[in-house]
């Protein structure tokens, strides 16, 4: 069986791939790396089977800041032309749904720590439960239109579209299945200002600590989707 070979995308050194790396590690799949923020090249199409678009508290449109945010929508968008399998979390979602066509837009309000989200049917047939909500780790303030053509997955009280299906092999999150206690540890570390807005879906940061009890559930689920994106 041919080794899947993921190309992870990472905007910022504090929001990396995560608990996808443990399952890259039980299923044999090989991890390589663009880091945008370091000025990394990104890599050859034919290098890769999977995309992987992680997040950062950058938004899509903050082309001044970073530069190198029009290549990389260029570059998702010749994946998904080349029919590769592209994961996008959180800002990856984003990217994924602006390179669709989609709107990407402030959401009426942050959410920032634990909330439980509503799946759509489509997604728990993908993710083979029988659940109809979960509790995930959340960290946006941006939101976008559902792509045409896209299926939509799952949403939360703040906000209406947050996972969507495009082509089969497409998906994007704008939960944060991968996180894990060091990376919740270093998310909060790089995000203490973002925790002093007051909002109805903003935890404190004892509360975000407190969430950790959800992370291995989490992985789970991010587990069965890596699975089923594996199997196109």
């Amino acid at each position: 069986m041919k080794k899947l070979r993921i190309h992870c995308i990472q905007h910022v050194p504090y929001e990396g791939p995560g608990a996808v790396l443990d399952w890259a590690e039980v299923n044999g799949a090989a991890v390589s790396y663009s880091h945008l923020y370091k000025g990394h090249a990104l890599p050859d199409l034919q290098t890769l089977d999977m995309l992987l678009v992680m997040g950062g508290p950058m938004g899509i449109y903050d082309v001044k800041d970073f530069p190198w945010l029009p290549d990389e929508k260029i570059f998702i968008r010749q994946c998904i032309d080349h029919g590769k399998i592209v994961l996008g979390i959180c800002l990856g979602a984003q990217l994924i749904a602006d390179v669709l066509g989609a709107r990407v837009f402030p959401n009426a309000q942050k959410e920032i720590g634990w909330f439980p989200i509503q799946l759509d049917d489509t997604m728990q047939q993908i993710l083979e439960l029988n659940e109809a909500s979960a509790v995930v780790f959340h960290w946006h303030g941006d939101t976008f239109d559902l792509p045409l053509g896209a299926i939509h997955l799952a949403k939360s009280e703040a906000c209406q579209n947050q996972a969507f299906l495009f082509a089969e092999k497409v998906m994007g999150l704008q939960f944060h299945l991968e996180t894990t206690p060091d990376s919740l540890r270093l998310m909060i570390n790089n995000g203490l200002d973002e925790l002093k807005t007051a909002g109805e879906f903003v935890d404190s940061e004892t509360q975000m600590f407190n969430g950790v009890k959800y992370v291995h559930g989490n992985n789970l689920i991010l587990f069965r989707v890596l699975d089923y994106l594996s199997r196109l």
